[in-house]
């Protein structure tokens, strides 16, 4: 898959929102399932494909506070569904393989805000790593077949420049020792662009098409709430006044213009016969290689060559059956 991985040159830019995205783009009639759909980049995705006519599934650990965010948006419906339990991820995947529906769009976005000290679920799985990764992959999993009835479809796992810096813990995927907040976060981000590669390789031929992507850094989501002014100002995504800084160019993105490239990759018919890729800013991205630690001005987050590789993307897929078929966490 790498030798696709290049621009297009798709007309976007880093400064693209999602409406732009998707002008003169008609979804009627496809429907499309949203984790993380009520808040934040996910609000903004949901928005836009319901907008675009797309009939939009939110399924959520809080239905009720979803449906209040998404009240005045039309063709949304909300679901109950929780991604650190298995059962409610099973019950869900249940309801709509017996309706039938095709589902022509499935966008992994949700995830939790990253713990400072390590954080599991019930069976022992650290919970970043749960929720962005394993979560989403069982629900994929049980969508396989409406995906497939659908004829053409897509999975979009929402992930981010973190990845370039992560490693997956093949021995302790769950810091059983030697936990670190910011490489806990990394491992589930380059998870979800090798599950993309993993699942492009096996399911293509169903016309089930994978895509990672980064969205960008958008702040005042629920994923970046707990830092501090100080942390922020260091960084460069606010400024004096505790204001968010909007820089599209180095990566510093509304809520719209973060949701841009995740929409890109659900719907673009400039994506039509590709998959296994990883986008940025409304586009196939670039690979580099290089070591570039991010600075107040620049935040790393093309492709690197490593979660773009097949084997290691099979050797996840095969971890993370094993995990979810033990349903414990494994030293």
């Amino acid at each position: 898959m790498i030798k696709h991985q290049h621009p297009l040159g798709s007309g976007f830019t880093a400064a693209s929102t999602a409406d732009d995205v998707l002008d003169g783009v008609d979804l009627t009639g496809v429907n499309a399932v949203v984790t993380g759909g009520h808040s934040g980049i996910g609000k903004a995705v949901t928005q836009a494909l319901a907008r675009a006519g797309a009939a939009v599934t939110v399924p959520a650990r809080n239905p009720r506070r979803a449906a209040e965010a998404l009240s005045a948006t039309a063709n949304v419906t909300v679901a109950p569904m929780d991604l650190l339990d298995p059962g409610a991820i099973d019950a869900f995947a249940s309801e709509w393989v017996a309706s039938e529906r095709p589902l022509h769009i499935l966008i992994n976005n949700a995830a939790v805000p990253t713990p400072g000290t390590v954080q599991r679920d019930s069976r022992g799985f650290e919970v970043q790593f749960a929720t962005s990764h394993l979560g989403h992959f069982q629900l994929t999993l049980a969508l396989h077949e409406p995906l497939r009835r659908a004829g053409r479809a897509r999975v979009v796992n929402v992930s981010s420049g973190a990845h370039r810096f992560g490693r997956i813990r093949w021995d302790d995927p769950n810091f059983v020792s030697s936990y670190d907040p910011g490489s806990s976060y990394a491992q589930a981000k380059l998870a979800n662009v090798l599950f993309a590669v993993a699942l492009d390789e096996r399911w293509a031929a169903d016309g089930i098409r994978g895509f990672a992507v980064h969205p960008g850094v958008v702040l005042g989501t629920q994923l970046n709430s707990g830092g501090s002014r100080a942390d922020y100002q260091r960084m460069g995504l606010v400024d004096a006044a505790g204001q968010p800084v909007i820089d599209p160019a180095a990566g510093k993105k509304t809520a719209e213009q973060g949701a841009a490239t995740v929409v890109f990759g659900a719907a673009s018919p400039q994506l039509h016969g590709l998959g296994g890729l990883y986008l940025n800013n409304s586009d196939v991205a670039p690979i580099d290689d290089r070591t570039l630690p991010p600075t107040a001005d620049a935040i790393p987050a093309d492709a690197i060559s490593h979660a773009l590789d097949t084997e290691t993307a099979a050797r996840l897929w095969t971890l993370s059956q094993t995990l979810l078929q033990d349903r414990q966490a494994m030293p």
